[in-house]
């Protein structure tokens, strides 16, 4: 069986955006022009494709990653029935809410392009700059759209100004509206300096026009900016236009295309997917500018037996290379393992070895993704994206491939919860079932933990946000049959040190017989919070917020006892010093220390390393630490004297205000703890008519006078 697309003619990429930027609604547009499905569902009845899920419906939000698979011709291409004319498009729509930004993140990591939605009236949001941050850390490149442009206060130059402003100053113009707000009415393309315009059925009919008169200069300023940003990425085309040799279209487009792939241009479009106008340019400049699997570097791991670097191509006769980077419960078949093929193929009933886990499973059907309808498929090649059906040990980030030339993949790093919620069943029916529930969708989503409070026993959960749980809890309920009774949420606080110490650990025991015998010496500092694009020693185990250094000279404790050492300290961070929260953000160096022949093992350094750190914590000032969270209010001016009122009173610093429409947008960092039920509080100021958005920023110390409440709190 062989392929049915040439890799050249494959576009993997996702559609990400701020909540409520017109992401789920561009989906639509792009599945019904594609041909994909013959009615176009809203967001606000509650009928799109891509948001599947009922708790998605009821809110209109996109919770889950969807997965579409659809096929384009280039707009007006003579015959759009030729099948070697035809694109075919692996598309993730993401969600666009800070609570699920573990989905952008993952999906990110799997596909080789973007189109960034923007709204039209409020240009760059905050979660428009977070998953921006992703794209850049998996080095995406991206197609900006700014959309809503018939919104009452829509603004292009506003909007790009922001890109520009707040994003990257690579973004360039690949049109200008004609009209906004309610007299838009289509677009002028600067590369081909065409007016077109959208009629027909949905918008289907792409008509082709002169530019309008009140906009040929600036169109005509626009385009040269524009050819001139083009042809800066390539010596011989700047050359001869210098020369005044004006490049061709066919010229421009394929160096725009090179420095789209390579993130040195980010071409910016216009239109309003609710309104049906602009959706299929975005797509031309998909298969026009987005690179196909084969425009993107090979794929580097490394061997897990020999740790050498391995290299894999897009290529379907080089060994099979696989990462899984979703689970997802899907009522009738079981669990599906969400996979992007780096190279090779693999056909369903073969055997998988997954090297994260050095084990191997059957992959007993694959499955082509349609939001939540499923299309078997027998057989998947390089570069494609699909779901597995029948993996049990596979993980998000595990790495699947062909055991005889095994290949680990980096993994997928996640962020860490900031709040959390005391859980239990309300029956002793709900007890077992919550326990298989909850493995479930902790498999499925990387953020939400699950843990025992080993003073109380009780069950705890964390992730990223209130919705994040609230919508887990009801996923349980509906989906698992589980009924739970829940707490009032919790911060996720941390600990760390201000100053310096040292202190030594001794643990000796003597039972008649062996006794026990552990000796340190410790060295404690308090680190920087983790910079990632700082690179650390090779000296240290630096991790996220821990750095162990092993200073031993001699001898004086033998290698077999550091692991131990180690492993001692970071038992004692997980239990805390001021009020048994996680410690963060420590250097501990092992310094000195004795051993006995007979009596030194492995659990007498452990417990000697724990006692050590724990005198030294208590000298190094402990502080407590709390998640500041970047909020993000926007309001009707009326309003902005209790918004501003408000948010000081919860030892929030407000750090700028701008203009959206005719709103406000209130800009501060606010501790967690005191946003807790803002949404109620936010519509009883407002009339109803503000909202607010809230995405975790960094850990801060708590004021002593917050801190004894706290502390209080947890005796």
């Amino acid at each position: 069986m062989n392929r049915d697309y040439p890799l050249e003619k494959l576009r993997n990429f996702g559609i990400i955006a701020h909540i409520d930027a017109g992401k789920t609604t561009t989906s639509e547009r792009i599945l019904y022009y594609t041909g994909s499905q013959h009615k176009i569902g809203e967001v606000h009845e509650g009928e799109t494709t891509t948001d599947w899920m009922e708790q998605e419906r009821e809110r209109g939000i996109t919770i889950t990653a969807a997965a579409i698979t659809c096929f384009w011709t280039r707009t007006n291409e003579p015959d759009k029935k030729d099948l070697a004319k035809k694109f075919r498009f692996n598309i993730i729509d993401t969600p666009g809410h800070i609570d699920f930004t573990v989905e952008v993140k993952r999906s990110m990591r799997v596909l080789d392009g973007a189109v960034v939605v923007f709204d039209g009236v409020a240009g760059v949001e905050p979660q428009s700059e977070t998953n921006w941050r992703y794209a850049d850390e998996a080095a995406v490149p991206r197609v900006c759209f700014i959309n809503k442009m018939d919104r009452m206060g829509a603004s292009f130059e506003k909007s790009y100004a922001s890109i520009l402003d707040r994003l990257t100053k690579y973004a360039v113009r690949m049109q200008l509206p004609i009209g906004a707000e309610g007299d838009f009415d289509g677009v002028v393309d600067l590369l081909t300096m065409k007016a077109y315009k959208f009629e027909g059925e949905m918008g289907s009919v792409v008509t082709e026009y002169e530019i309008p008169e009140n906009l040929k200069a600036d169109a005509a300023k626009y385009h040269a900016e524009l050819v001139e940003k083009i042809v800066e990425h390539d010596d011989e085309l700047m050359t001869s236009y210098l020369d005044g040799k004006e490049p061709t279209l066919e010229q421009l487009k394929q160096t725009l295309r090179k420095a789209v792939i390579a993130n040195k241009i980010f071409p910016v479009y216009t239109g309003s997917a609710l309104k049906n106008k602009g959706v299929q340019l975005v797509l031309d400049a998909v298969v026009d500018f987005l690179p196909s699997p084969l425009d993107m570097p090979p794929i580097k791991g490394i061997n897990p037996h020999t740790g050498e670097e391995v290299v894999r191509h897009a290529d379907d006769s080089e060994p099979f290379t696989a990462l899984a980077f979703k689970l997802q419960a899907d009522p009738f078949v079981g669990q599906l393992t969400f996979f992007r093929v780096y190279s090779g193929t693999i056909e369903a009933g073969s055997y998988l070895y997954n090297s994260t886990t050095g084990s191997k499973e059957r992959l007993g059907r694959i499955v082509r993704l349609q939001a939540n309808e499923r299309e078997e498929v027998k057989k998947v090649f390089a570069g494609e994206i699909a779901a597995a059906v029948g993996l049990k040990d596979t993980r998000t980030s595990h790495t699947l491939c062909d055991e005889a030339n095994p290949i680990q993949l980096e993994q997928i790093k996640f962020p860490e919860p900031v709040i959390s919620l005391r859980i239990e069943p309300k029956t002793k029916a709900d007890q077992e079932k919550m326990g298989m529930a909850m493995k479930k969708l902790a498999d499925e989503d990387p953020t939400f933990k699950v843990s025992t409070d080993p003073e109380t026993m009780e069950t705890l959960i964390a992730g990223m946000g209130e919705l994040h749980l609230e919508i887990l809890v009801d996923r349980m309920k509906r989906e698992f049959g589980v009924e739970a009774n829940v707490g009032k949420p919790q911060v996720a606080y941390r600990e760390t040190i201000t100053a310096p110490a040292e202190a030594e650990g001794k643990y000796i025991k003597q039972t008649g017989g062996k006794g026990q015998y552990g000796h340190v010496r410790l060295r404690l500092k308090p680190l920087e919070p983790v910079d990632p694009d700082k690179k650390v020693s090779k000296n240290t185990t630096r991790e996220d917020h821990f750095e162990f250094i092993n200073s031993i000279k001699g001898g004086v404790v033998p290698n077999e006892f550091i692991g131990p050492v180690e492993k001692g300290v970071r038992e004692a961070m997980e239990r805390g010093f001021v009020a048994g929260f996680k410690m963060v953000d420590i250097s501990v160096e092992l310094y000195d220390g004795s051993y006995h022949d007979v009596d030194s093992s492995e659990i007498a350094f452990k417990i000697a390393a724990s006692m050590g750190f724990q005198e030294a914590v208590r000298q190094a000032k402990p502080v407590l630490l709390e998640p500041i969270m970047k909020v993000e209010v926007v309001v009707p001016e009326k309003f902005m004297g209790d918004i501003t009122g408000s948010l000081n009173s919860k030892r929030g610093q407000i750090e700028g205000m701008d203009e959206r429409g005719l709103a406000r947008a209130v800009k501060a960092k606010v501790p967690l703890s005191e946003m807790f039920g803002y949404t109620t509080a936010l519509r009883s100021m407002t009339e109803g008519r503000a909202s607010f958005t809230m995405e975790f920023d960094h850990y801060e110390v708590v004021p002593p006078n917050v801190a004894q409440t706290i502390i209080a709190g947890r005796k």
